[in-house]
């Protein structure tokens, strides 16, 4: 098996630059994540924030989880769950309008670093989608503005706790799924592992580093590059000892936006349009009831109603 890619930004900026890019295309195609170091968000900063987050959830939420737990009886389970993840979580919207001030039970010092922290992320994400530009050999900022719809993009932070559980063998911390949107960039734990992504039929570990950022596609980007790239499906694993956190970060489409594969790249591929052409809200409503379930019936669906739409017969008087 490969080595789980590892792209070091600094190298952008010199004469390995080349190579760096090959890494990010290698891994665009071929492992739908890869894990960025040296990428400028300050590593004090990053211990700041897990340091609040884990605080947060110790203050406000661990008792909550303890007493849903107890609730269900989760801890004395025989048999395989399967509708339900092992995971504490809240979401803070960033983008188009923050939510962060409405959260209740966060302490103003946690709010102000995860605006900034959100500010530095949005930043990464842009950048990385140019990278991508340049790969795909498409105009710088074609991506963004791909995702833009008429307010600019959706973005937000998903907030997870995945507390030890009594039995990993039985409830997933988070079943697989492949993410719907855009470009997800993921602040975890490095000391307890747990993220895993499905390379050639095998689970691979995505190895927890200190400030290190992981980067994995969404179904929009498969999408958008007619199939280049892909979207992975990717799990976590619920361990007995020690709690993963896990700051998922979805730089998305915006509501209204329209998706559909880049015209160049479909006729640089000599094929038809793969990917079907959908608004990205109505595959957001798709999604919510089937995002445990394969990604292609959702392409296929949009596919359908395309066909149906484009065959309709015209009225003349």
């Amino acid at each position: 098996m490969a080595t789980f890619p590892v792209v070091n930004m600094e190298k952008l900026n010199g004469e390995e630059r080349s190579p760096t890019m090959e890494i990010i295309e290698d891994a665009c195609q071929n492992w739908g994540f890869f894990e960025l170091v040296k990428h400028g968000i300050a590593p004090e900063f990053m211990d700041k924030v897990e340091r609040l987050t884990k605080e947060h959830y110790r203050k406000c939420m661990e008792q909550r989880f303890k007493e849903m737990v107890q609730s269900k009886g989760l801890e004395a389970v025989q048999s395989e769950i399967s509708d339900l993840d092992w995971e504490s979580t809240f979401f803070l919207r960033h983008l188009p309008v923050s939510n962060i001030a409405e959260i209740p039970d966060l302490e103003q010092e946690y709010r102000e670093v995860m605006k900034e922290f959100a500010v530095q992320l949005e930043k990464l994400a842009e950048h990385l989608l140019d990278l991508l530009c340049e790969n795909l050999g498409l105009e710088k900022g074609y991506l963004k503005k791909a995702f833009y719809g008429s307010k600019g993009p959706t973005f937000g932070t998903k907030v997870s706790n995945y507390p030890p559980c009594p039995k990993p063998d039985l409830i997933k911390g988070l079943r697989a799924h492949t993410d719907a949107g855009g470009i997800i960039l993921l602040f975890q734990d490095d000391k307890v592992s747990g993220l895993q992504l499905l390379k050639d039929g095998q689970w691979v570990d995505v190895p927890p580093m200190r400030h290190s950022i992981v980067i994995n596609l969404g179904d929009q980007l498969e999408v958008i590059t007619n199939g280049k790239y892909k979207s992975v499906m990717h799990r976590v694993i619920a361990q007995t000892d020690g709690n993963r956190m896990s700051l998922a970060s979805f730089y998305n489409p915006g509501s209204d936006a329209v998706i559909y594969p880049a015209p160049g790249l479909v006729e640089k591929q000599e094929t038809k349009d793969l990917y079907p052409k959908f608004v990205f809200e109505d595959y957001m409503k798709l999604y919510a009831g089937l995002k445990f379930q394969d990604k292609e019936p959702r392409f296929e669906a949009f596919k359908t109603i395309e066909k149906a739409a484009n065959l309709e017969p015209v009225l003349t008087a």
